[in-house]
């Protein structure tokens, strides 16, 4: 019986990020299999070990290399400094890591203050970000709900933030953007240095990517006469050159091509302006150059 191969340890993030992560492993052929209360589900992938724990914890324990990959947001590898390797920003779930305070509050007024108290779970990339502001402030470590603590528990906060909504309806103004961050698969360097874990890895980034492509594009299918063929080609991009088959008869031909979804809305009125008829809009899965 040969060897049973060594499975590459992957975590996964709880909270937010997981609902936006778990639909795009399932449609790049990672799926999970369990009943959602699972912390260690068991992946389609064979190859894979899966476990969930708070993303804050994924940056350190990678880079310790007790697990060879992980999902994590870009902020909690600043707050660590993790020696991660970033192999792909998925751009699921964008969020600014923002300075905020209570109305009325600028950044001026907060340096000519004493005795601050910052709210915050980022106390690395927050105390760095008051230094080269010249502010000073005992910084006061949360975990979570940072938003309800000014004013009566902390004179400003620093949290992550999508729409701005939640700090809006606690009276807090953003003052300052100190990063960007979306969710990431990040791996340990030295493990990547074993063949079968670097294998493994190109495998995932390379379905990931492929199937986030895919979500921006979409096929056109078309009918277009001879006298008319060389007008739409000009219109239609494609990812090399777009398909032409040309139908019984001879008269005319069947188009497909590949566009930005985003397109769709100003290509397709064009096209019937230029005698495409029997136009037809399809999803894709992946695209793999």
């Amino acid at each position: 019986m040969p060897p049973q191969k060594v499975k590459t340890r992957l975590l996964l993030p709880t909270g937010r990020m997981q609902k936006d992560l778990l639909e795009l492993l399932s449609a790049s052929g990672f799926g999970l299999k369990g009943n959602g209360r699972n912390y260690r589900p068991q992946c389609v992938d064979p190859e894979l070990e899966v476990k969930f724990l708070k993303p804050l914890n994924i940056p350190r324990l990678v880079a310790m290399g007790r697990h060879e990959l992980g999902f994590c947001g870009l902020d909690w590898v600043r707050e660590h400094n993790a020696e991660v390797e970033v192999l792909l920003e998925l751009g699921l779930d964008p969020v600014r890591l923002v300075l905020a305070a209570p109305e009325g509050d600028t950044m001026d007024s907060l340096r000519a203050r004493k005795n601050l108290v910052l709210a915050t779970e980022y106390q690395n990339i927050s105390q760095t970000f008051l230094k080269a502001q010249g502010i000073e402030a005992t910084v006061l470590r949360t975990s979570g709900t940072t938003e309800v603590y000014p004013p009566e528990d902390a004179d400003f906060i620093v949290d992550n933030t999508s729409t701005g909504s939640t700090l809006r309806d606690n009276k807090l103004d953003i003052l300052a953007t100190l990063m960007r961050s979306s969710t990431c698969l990040v791996a340990d360097p030295e493990s990547l240095k074993r063949p079968e874990v670097r294998e493994k890895a190109n495998h995932l980034v390379t379905l990931l990517k492929s199937t986030l492509d895919a979500r921006s594009k979409v096929v056109l299918e078309m009918n277009v006469s001879n006298g008319s063929l060389v007008e739409i080609l000009a219109l239609l991009p494609a990812m090399k050159r777009p398909t032409v088959q040309t139908l019984a008869g001879g008269e005319a031909a069947s188009v497909k091509t590949v566009v930005e979804r985003r397109d769709v809305r100003e290509l397709v009125p064009k096209l019937l302006a230029s005698g495409a008829s029997d136009i037809l809009e399809f999803s894709l899965q992946k695209v793999v150059p």
